[in-house]
């Protein structure tokens, strides 16, 4: 057969550069395949980077997977880049990459890895593919600016697609559906944005998207690329942001995948020490690679480009950024100053976020990290990494940690609830109830939770006031809001059916509540990262375990008092700064949430110095329960 490939590239002499330099962040428009017009013919360009190849062949349902006469060409500046153009096709062709290599004699057939759709799993040719979404979030990315800031609400509600409901014939929501039926959820229950768990192609359902191969397309499972669009541009018109999980930390191994793409370590680093991670059985991206680095920030680039994301939580930033993390002595090797520091993985992280908020405005970049790095939110011209959100997982232990101690045994650990606050402006927190802690036999967030039935429910409901009081963003993962009583499972739906029980009823009204008197608050959001928004009134009672704090924004104090025994607490004095009546905002204890009625009327302040401070109020704390006042 005759060769069909026209010799063509759409690189230019700077796309080189930036890319072998590790500072291109839109290879998708140069990698995979476009049509384009050559001499007036209408066709694809296809490129690929594969430096290990000798030979390299675009195959297809078009050409009956036979590769003879579909050669690409090699280009002439050592840049391990494929290329070549085929008149006659179009979008929607299925395709993969034929890779002989000099390293072995083996063929592999190779899925794109810039393609941007594909098929659906188990299948794994990539498609050629060309968005039509007309975008109608005009008015939502125009002010994102502003509505995404830091210091504005930031309520998320984080979800599996595939498992929050299913049709009918027990099989997932497509993303159109998803549309018609997640967003106006969300919308009702009033949180600010959704967190996507990883949405880019992977195999195995059952990793839930941290496996990934496809890192510039949305998952077929639920339709194709512009349904994807639709469903977060249907959220943006509900004036709901969208953060999408990423993972740049490891990859998925599966064979059409980026592993020994060419027959050499092209994505992976070739030292097995810093090149397979040892709890996932997947391969850790070469970050010394420049290569490598244009192709995971051109990744995150695409997903706030193409798709319009208000941010990336970045997934296992302390597997990328420390050498021996889940290594026994011997299985690695210090850098070169003798230290544990993988300081190409820090340069990737800081090129990363540099390059996104140059380019992005109004997005915010999170990082799920679950050391003690210092500077992880700090900008990087000041040292730091660079991101402007953390999740507060020492929060989250201690938390659950209390909260799961029988409360006659809190007050002698009385000091885990209390102690964020030690650290709670080290950084940017989100305080995050995610998935993780609700699987592998860790149980739901109510059956965590000790005592008997009604105990367990006010347990979850002391909780989630709790943490909508405390600062730092929030972050409820799917179910929670229902009180469900069985751990995630990624092949069911939620528990829906449980609504129609008061107590798990009640929890979803709360959740609703809390959402809404959170945004309209400005004492509970406006001032979340800095000191002067947080003031304790007592954390030393221990004989109550009672917490009670200040929220302030202005001169509007929000104050809250939790109670962590089961007693009902009557008479029970704290300390205020402002005299005048208080009234309840709200109370976990109301009986519409399955509480046992307690409540305040207006509260009338006396001047009587109480924990320091000039005047007294004098309220019920309900058993279990949380108190949230606001002077009047």
């Amino acid at each position: 057969m005759t060769q069909q490939v026209v010799t063509h590239s759409l690189f230019s002499d700077l796309d080189i550069y930036l890319f072998r330099t590790g500072k291109h962040t839109q290879l998708y428009k140069k990698f995979g395949a476009h049509r384009i017009e050559v001499d007036g013919v209408s066709g694809l360009y296809f490129a690929v980077y594969a430096p290990g190849a000798r030979h390299v062949q675009v195959i297809g349902d078009w050409n009956g997977w036979n590769g003879h006469g579909y050669s690409l060409d090699v280009r002439w500046d050592s840049s391990g880049i494929w290329e070549g153009f085929i008149p006659g096709l179009d979008y929607g062709l299925l395709y993969k990459y034929r890779i002989y290599s000099h390293h072995d004699d083996i063929v592999r057939d190779k899925a794109d890895p810039y393609g941007f759709c594909t098929e659906v799993p188990s299948k794994t040719s990539t498609i050629s593919w060309n968005m039509q979404h007309d975008w109608k979030d005009h008015k939502w990315m125009a002010s994102r600016e502003e509505t995404n800031a830091l210091g504005k609400p930031c309520s998320v509600y984080e979800v599996h697609l595939g498992s929050w409901k299913k049709n009918n014939n027990g099989d997932s929501l497509s993303y159109r559906q998803l549309a018609d039926e997640l967003v106006p959820y969300v919308k009702e229950q009033g949180f600010t944005h959704v967190e996507m768990m990883p949405v880019m192609e992977h195999p195995y359902y059952p990793s839930w998207g941290y496996q990934s191969t496809s890192y510039f397309a949305p998952s077929r499972r639920y339709g194709d690329p512009d349904d994807f669009a639709y469903l977060v541009d249907e959220f943006h018109q509900a004036g709901i942001g969208v953060y999408l999980d990423w993972v740049p930390s490891h990859f998925a191994v599966d064979g059409h995948g980026l592993g020994m793409y060419d027959g050499s370590h092209v994505y992976e680093h070739p030292d097995h020490k810093k090149g397979f991670h040892p709890d996932w059985n997947s391969s850790i991206f070469n970050y010394e690679r420049p290569e490598v680095v244009s192709f995971l920030l051109s990744s995150a680039h695409y997903w706030l480009d193409v798709y319009h994301a208000d941010g990336i939580r970045v997934d296992a930033v302390a597997s990328m950024i420390y050498l021996d993390y889940s290594r026994e002595e011997g299985q690695w090797d210090p850098n070169e100053y003798g230290g544990n520091e993988y300081i190409a993985a820090v340069n990737f992280i800081k090129e990363l976020n540099t390059s996104v908020f140059a380019k992005h405005k109004g997005v915010q970049m999170i990082a799920e990290e679950s050391t003690a790095y210092s500077g992880v939110t700090r900008p990087v011209h000041l040292g730091g990494l660079g991101f402007t959100q953390k999740w507060m997982m020492g929060w989250m232990n201690d938390t659950l940690q209390y909260f799961g101690r029988e409360p006659i045994h809190r007050q002698y650990h009385h000091g885990e609830i209390s102690f964020s606050m030690v650290y709670a402006y080290s950084e940017n927190y989100v305080l995050p109830l995610s998935h993780d802690e609700v699987v592998h036999g860790k149980g739901s967030l109510v059956m965590k939770m000790p005592g008997d039935e009604w105990q367990k429910f006010a347990h979850l409901r002391l909780l989630l006031c709790y943490m909508y009081t405390h600062p730092g963003n929030k972050l409820l993962f799917m179910g929670a809001e229902l009180g469900q009583v069985s751990e995630w499972n990624v092949n069911s739906q939620l528990e829906w059916q449980v609504l129609q029980h008061p107590n798990h009823e009640g929890i979803q009204e709360l959740v609703r509540d809390l959402n809404q008197l959170y945004k309209k608050e400005k004492a509970l959001h406006e001032n979340d990262f800095y000191q002067e928004g947080f003031q304790w009134i007592d954390h030393g009672d221990t004989e109550n375990c009672v917490l009670a704090y200040i929220r302030r924004a202005g001169k509007k104090d929000i104050v809250t008092v939790l109670n962590f025994t089961p007693q009902t607490l009557t008479d029970y004095e704290v300390g205020v700064d402002q005299n005048g009546v208080y009234r309840e905002l709200l109370s976990s204890d109301q009986k519409k949430y399955w509480g046992s009625g307690h409540s305040n009327s207006s509260l009338k302040s006396k001047k009587a110095e109480k924990h320091g401070r000039a005047y007294t109020l004098s309220l019920t704390v309900p058993p279990l329960g949380a108190v949230i006042l606001k002077k009047a």
